[in-house]
């Protein structure tokens, strides 16, 4: 069976790199760490991109790859993920808890 991307629309609109982001889609590449990984957890750190700005780590095929480490209820996520050119929504390649990292982004 083939597992697909999850689509959410966000309750409350957020800007990231000053765009409006109105969904999120998750890869189900994300479930390999469904032992502590959750799509509300996932949405929950999106929510904390909310008015920041961030550098691609890689730009590839009108798409802006992204790696954070977000501090969520004393814990650090690695959280990958994407903005594709002129669309309103972020994609999220996989997240998983991180041990001894300082993160980039505060709860």
């Amino acid at each position: 069976m083939e597992e697909k991307r999850r689509k959410y629309t966000l309750e409350q609109n957020i800007k990231v790199n000053e765009v409006v982001i109105t969904e999120v889609i998750i890869d189900p590449h994300v479930d390999k760490h469904s032992d502590h990984i959750t799509d509300e957890l996932i949405l929950s750190l999106i929510e904390l991109l909310d008015g920041k700005s961030f550098i691609p780590t890689t730009e590839k095929d009108g798409f802006n790859y992204f790696l954070s480490r977000i501090l969520y209820n004393e814990k650090v996520y690695r959280l990958v993920w994407l903005l594709e050119n002129n669309q309103f929504y972020v994609g999220v390649i996989t997240s998983f808890k991180e041990k001894g990292v300082k993160h980039d982004i505060p709860e």
